[in-house]
This record gives structure tokens, sequence and C-alpha cells, in this order.
């Protein structure tokens, strides 16, 4: 901490106004349209009951995915040479940012009454499986999306443990239970409020999800009863009473959440690649091996089965189609430039947050600020969309602009994945190279070419790719502003799936999911570059 210093306010200031500005904005355009709102009438018992279904399905999904999501991650961090280690990171990345409609009949073809492994149960002489909805539909669906994405944040968790830990446990003659109770277990205590977090405002504001697997109004979500009101009932005033309670809702959990985070500590290392002690243990190699088998499986299965539905489609036929990559090409576009706009306004954020917390002491300010940018989780891009469509249709002709309105709500709802990724790692650089820098007159683009670039260089590469991919195969935002005339992939699936062509879906699944992976590859690999070994 450097007395007396000023920090740097103005970077974070405009991002938040940014985010919370434009997401403030269009609940007030919602508002505004709906002047006879009375809560008193939305507060009733479907709205409790739908209220207590959203939160019990968010607080399993996010613990079942946290379950599973913490022995993988160890075993990536544990054994850091295996073939394939590379390609599994990667695939690891990849169910998020899928299309959820696509996900949803992968996860069908292995789970469902009819999927894999019911034929292979009842094969063996065993009852099958029952019908892939309801809750238990809703937690594997969810737990497919979100431990994935846990496994890629709690695996930067072990990455920040300094090799010299590695080398002083070896010196002490440390055990795994040594090492985890005493060297790994602090760190996931700081880490996995924060991760809980996001997983469970993705799980709370879950809508695909809970609409194609949820198989009646008992599993209604709040997400789902705000597209009911406004599509089907066209009730705005009621849509806009329940995004409130869900936004009011989220933000209380996250509050809660937030409670138990604590930022790791840190000091100054070498930061040398040191093998952990623990490698050899033989039991540890049997866990490890079952976790990622395990891990594996589960996400490699329903990806298999759209490619094998894909592969069995009129393939030739649609890719022809010169309508066809040019949607595609409008989905990478979408997906690059609200990437680049989260990126952008994720690293300003943290930039004023790491100057309040590591050279002006302020942790706790900090702390709130980054927060307040990963508020943007409880307004759902239902309501965002539907409130700047409500702000600037008098004003603009909006289906003109319907890709550059996709790109800024995808960019603006991606923005807090770039602060869980990128944080750890610029607060930790400032913590341990600052003095070194002031001690070497380093500073500006000096600074930022020979230190901030070569060690944020991988995590701004993942945070791109992710928010890029997740936007290219997003239908939500497109489906509000899109036209026939600027149809992307997502929504020209959504239209096939909507005409009962199965077969030409099945081969545009294929190609969406196949663009999403090729967008997330190639963005973090060409900007990520290779890691250090």
């Amino acid at each position: 901490m450097m007395t007396g210093y000023r920090p740097l306010l103005w970077p974070g200031g405009l991002a938040l106004l940014s985010t919370l500005g434009l997401a403030a904005v269009a609940l007030g355009a919602l508002l505004h349209a709906a002047p006879e709102l009375s809560m008193a009438a939305v507060w009733d018992s479907y709205t409790l009951r739908v209220l207590r279904f959203t939160v019990i399905q968010a607080l399993l999904s996010t613990a079942l995915s946290l379950a599973f999501a913490l022995p993988v991650a160890r075993a990536f961090a544990r054994r850091t040479s295996f073939p394939g280690r590379t390609f599994l990171l990667r695939v690891m990345g990849l169910p998020l940012v899928l299309p959820v409609i696509v996900a949803v009949f992968g996860i069908a073809a292995i789970w469902g009454q009819n999927g894999a492994i019911s034929n292979a149960m009842e094969a063996s002489g065993l009852p099958g499986l029952s019908p892939l909805y309801g809750l238990s539909g809703i937690l594997i669906a969810h737990v497919f999306f979100n431990m994935p994405l846990a496994v890629r944040l709690l695996l930067g968790a072990w990455q920040t443990i300094p090799g010299e830990s590695w080398r002083l446990a070896g010196q002490l003659g440390m055990g795994p239970w040594a090492i985890f109770r005493l060297i790994e277990l602090p760190r996931l205590i700081a880490v996995i409020p924060g991760v809980a977090m996001l997983v469970f405002l993705l799980c709370f504001t879950s809508f695909a999800v809970v609409l194609a697997l949820g198989g009646g109004p008992r599993n209604t979500t709040l997400e789902v009863a705000i597209y009911q009101a406004l599509r089907l009932d066209f009730d705005i005033a009621r849509a806009v009473g329940l995004a409130l309670v869900q936004v009011a809702a989220c933000a209380v959990m996250a509050v809660i959440f937030f409670r138990f985070a604590k930022t790791p500590e840190s000091q100054a290392t070498e930061e040398r690649l040191i093998a952990r002690p623990d490698t050899d243990h033989l039991p540890g190699r049997v866990i490890d091996t079952l976790a990622l088998v395990t891990g594996s499986l589960w996400v490699l299965g329903p990806l298999i089965a759209i490619v094998i539905a894909g592969l069995s489609g009129p393939v030739i036929d649609v890719l022809s189609r010169r309508e066809v990559w040019a949607a595609a090409l409008r989905s990478v576009s979408v997906g690059v430039g609200a990437g680049l706009l989260a990126l952008v306004l994720g690293i300003a954020l943290l930039a004023t947050t790491r100057d309040l917390a590591v050279r002006a002491g302020r942790t706790r300010l900090a702390d709130r600020m980054e927060l307040a940018g990963s508020l943007t989780l409880v307004i759902s891009p239902i309501v965002l969309g539907a409130g700047l469509f409500v702000l600037l249709l008098p004003l603009v002709p909006v289906f003109d602009w319907a890709l550059p309105l996709a790109a800024l709500v995808n960019g603006i709802v991606a923005v807090p994945y770039v602060l869980r990724i990128l944080a750890p790692t610029l607060r930790r650089t400032a913590e341990h190279h600052d003095r070194l820098c002031a001690s070497l007159g380093l500073r500006g683009w000096a600074r930022i070419r020979h230190l901030e670039w070569p060690a944020s260089r991988r995590g701004i590469a993942t945070a791109w790719a992710l928010a890029s991919a997740l936007a290219t195969g997003d239908l939500t935002a497109i489906a509000l502003f899109g036209t026939q005339r600027d149809a992307t992939l997502s929504l020209m699936l959504y239209r096939a799936l909507g005409s009962y062509r199965m077969d030409e879906a099945a081969v545009l699944a294929l190609l969406l999911v196949g663009l999403c992976l090729v967008v997330f590859v190639v963005i973090e690999g060409g900007i990520g570059g290779r890691n250090r070994t």
C-alpha cells in the first residue's frame, strides 16, 4: 500500500456507468411502459411458488456443479502433462457457450427416456430412465452447463499457488492431506464464494433449460414467468413486477455469497513452475483419473450425440446454402464484438479495483465495485433487451440495428465472466511487481509491454474467447431484435426447430457448435499463445 496514493477511479467509474447505467435505463423504460404496476397484485401465491422453486433449483444446481467440479479441477491442476489435457480444457469451456436448445437435444440423447443410458439399462435387464422432465432434468442440464465453467474458474485458484510453495512442501515432507489443508484449501475458501455466486445467478436466471425441461407450470422459474407475461399474456405490468422480484432476489443472494468471499493473500515470488510433491501418490492418481474420465464423459457424451445427429442429416444440402454462411458470419461478428466490449469494460473496472486494493489499501471498496460489476447477471437478457426495445422503438428503427443491439446486450451480460477470470491475475501482478517496476522506472506502455501483457495474456485470451463464444451462440437478444434479413445461425436454428425441420436443425446445430468451438479456440490459442512449461 502506498501512503497518500490517489487511485485511478475514472476507468472503473465509466465501466460501472456503462453496465449498471444501461441496466437501470432498461428497467426504467419498462417501468415507464407499465404505469399501472402494482407490486401488491404481483406478489401473490403464484409468485411465491415460482420464487421458491427458482431458489431451490438454483441452490441444488450450484451445490451439485461445485461438488462435481472440485475433484475435476484438482485433477487438472495436479496432472499438467497428460495427452489431451489442452483439448479437454478447451472442451470444458464449450458447454456454457452452446446454444441451450442444442445442448438440451444432446442431453436428451444421453439421459432421456429413449437415450443411450436408458437403452443400455434396458438391454441389461434393468428398468430404463424416467422422462427427462421436471427438477431432475433441470439439474442435469444445469450441471452439464456449469460444472465445466466452475472447473475453468477453480483451476485458476490452483494456478495462483506459487511454485515455491510446492518446493517447500516437498522439503518438509508434507503428505497429500497436509498439502490440501495448508496450501490448497485457503485458496479455495477465497474463490469458491465468487464462483458459487456466478453459477447460482446463471441457474437462477436460466430460461431455455427450464422452458425445455421444466415439464409444466409446477416447475416454472421467474425467468420463464417473465417471458410468459411478456409474450403470451401481453401483461407488461406483471412482467416488470416479476423482473423486479428477480432482481431483488438475485441481489440478496449475491450479497450473501459475497460476505463469505475473501481476497487471497499473495507474496512476491519468483513464479517458477515447480512440480508438486504429491503427484506420484497412488490413491491420488486413481482419484484424479476417475475424476478426469467422469468429467470428460459427462461433457463429451452430449456433444458426441450432437455430432452423430448432425452428420446423419442433409449436410451437403444445408452447407451449400449461401444464407447459412451469411448467418454464420453474422453470428461471429456479434460474438467477437460482444466479447471485445465485455473485455474492455471488464479491464477498465479491474484497473480501478486493482488500484484501490493493492496500492490504496481499500480492498473492501474494490471488492464491492467488482460485485457491482457482476450485478448485470441479475438483469436477464430478456429484461435488458425488452427494456432497450421499448426505449429505442420511438427513436430509431430498432430492427435495422439488430446486430449492434444484440452485441451490446451480450457484451453487457458477459462482463462478470471477464471479472472472475482476470481479477486474480491483475491483482497478483501488481502485488508481486509494483515495487520492482517503481525501482526500475517502468511505467506506461513499457510496463504493459514487458509485464502486464505477458502476465495476463492467457487470462485475457480466455475471457475474450469465453465471452465471444457465448455471444456467438446466443438466441435471446437476436430473437428480440432480429429479422429474416439479418438472422444469425442460432435464430435460423430456432426457426428450423419451430418448423419441425429436424434433420436440417441437426445440421445447423452441429455447425453452430463447431462455430462456437472455432471462435473459442482461435481467440484463446491465437491471443493466449502456448502454455508455459
